[in-house]
């Protein structure tokens, strides 16, 4: 009876920290041998996948159906690319700024074997045609969340054109499907304290000794770059809307949990869905917001990007003129918003973006080894900046309704 009591007292954030503090301790004590346990933490992602896709699909379009018309859908696509362009320049901006600071690549003979080519910088034009499916069933199939958003808002101001009981209906439709589903991360949440203990332990038997080495202070530097961006969507929150930066923190600690632990932009989504029900983001705005955040704003990534891209070149013993700067925001705000919602999808992004400028990408792919390290902090300031920036939408709408 006791012990029934304490759990319902902890909650489940609490439960989430035990696991992690829990977690870390057996990664540290076992090492490399506590992997055996990593089935579990894979378990845990496949399930938030799992409920992601519908969940995007339906919330989505639930949201957007409840829009008084199709113009003011329009003026909160605008707010949002808007703010998911700047933020990502910025990001990009800090990760190439720190490394020039702090020059981790100067005097680094390391080489690591990798492939001839990884692949090539996107057009723009192949960028937009890839958005568009060609079959609704391979997108969901896929897990294409940017173009299950396409789906989505087509299907939506579709039905924003029906009169009567028709869009009535579907529209009550699309709330049902939606709160299923929700209800079906609420049942998968069950199991986080155990799945996010697994991963934290695998991420510190395996990775945490490479903590200490050559690569520490590209480490701390992205790291450090990440949370000036933290720092920044904090001061955005305090003066742009009426939320608090640390209530702000505290009501959603849940979801950086996951983004730490899953590394997962995609897995991360469910529970970003759930966070933004539960401190009363307006669904017509978190629904089209966070799912488009997760595919095309990685302002963890940028940063990424930027460091590995100056700390290849140091090593290699090459520098940039001011002005091929302009191009590598541009290339690099492309390849960002172009990385996968899933583990490591990022690193692949980054050895493309070092190959487009001639450098070797056998010098850039040796933060593979630490990658899962420099992904925790992508995926966490990814979906924060998704998170605030929804909460900007949302104050520069009040007064319209």
């Amino acid at each position: 009876m006791g012990d029934t009591t304490t759990r319902k007292r902890w909650g489940l954030g609490t439960q989430i920290l035990i696991g992690m503090v829990v977690g870390s301790a057996l990664g540290a004590v076992f090492g490399e041998s506590v992997t055996i346990v990593q089935p579990l933490g894979d378990l845990f992602i496949r399930l938030l996948v799992l409920a992601a896709v519908p969940l995007i699909f339906f919330n989505l379009l639930a949201g957007l159906t409840t829009l008084s018309d199709v113009r003011t859908f329009g003026r909160l696509a605008t707010k949002t690319m808007s703010y998911f362009v700047v933020t990502d320049l910025i990001a990009l901006s800090l990760g190439m700024g720190a490394m020039l600071v702090l020059k981790p690549g100067v005097g680094m003979q390391l080489t690591e074997e990798v492939g001839e080519t990884v692949g090539e910088v996107p057009a723009i034009a192949d960028v937009l045609l890839g958005m568009v499916p060609t079959n609704i069933f391979e997108a969901f199939a896929a897990g294409n969340v940017v173009q299950l958003v396409v789906v989505s808002v087509f299907l939506g101001v579709a039905t924003l054109m029906l009169n009567g009981p028709v869009k009535n209906r579907l529209s009550q439709g699309y709330q049902d499907v939606a709160a299923l589903f929700r209800r079906l991360v609420d049942l998968i949440l069950l199991i986080a304290p155990v799945g996010i203990a697994a991963l934290m332990a695998v991420t510190v038997g395996r990775y945490g000794t490479q903590l200490i080495g050559p690569m520490t202070k590209f480490l701390v530097g992205v790291w450090a770059c990440q949370f000036i961006v933290v720092c920044g969507y904090m001061i955005l929150l305090r003066v742009f809307t009426d939320r608090r930066p640390l209530a702000f923190l505290r009501d959603t600690g849940l979801l950086w949990a996951t983004t730490a632990a899953t590394t997962s932009s995609l897995a991360s989504l469910s529970v970003g869905l759930e966070m933004a029900e539960k401190i009363n983001l307006p669904r017509q705005i978190y629904s089209f917001t966070l799912p488009l955040g997760a595919q095309l704003n990685k302002d963890g990534t940028a940063v990424m990007l930027g460091a590995v891209l100056i700390f290849t070149a140091q090593a290699a013993g090459v520098s940039f003129s001011p002005a091929a700067f302009v191009t590598i925001l541009l290339v690099g705000l492309l390849l960002s918003e172009g990385s996968g919602g899933i583990p490591g999808g990022g690193f692949v992004i980054a050895l493309i973006f070092v190959q487009a400028f001639n450098l070797p990408i056998e010098i850039a792919a040796i933060v593979g080894g630490i990658y899962r390290l420099v992904d925790m902090g992508n995926t966490t300031v990814n979906i924060m900046g998704d998170m605030v920036g929804t909460s900007l939408v949302v104050q520069s709408e009040v007064g319209r309704a």
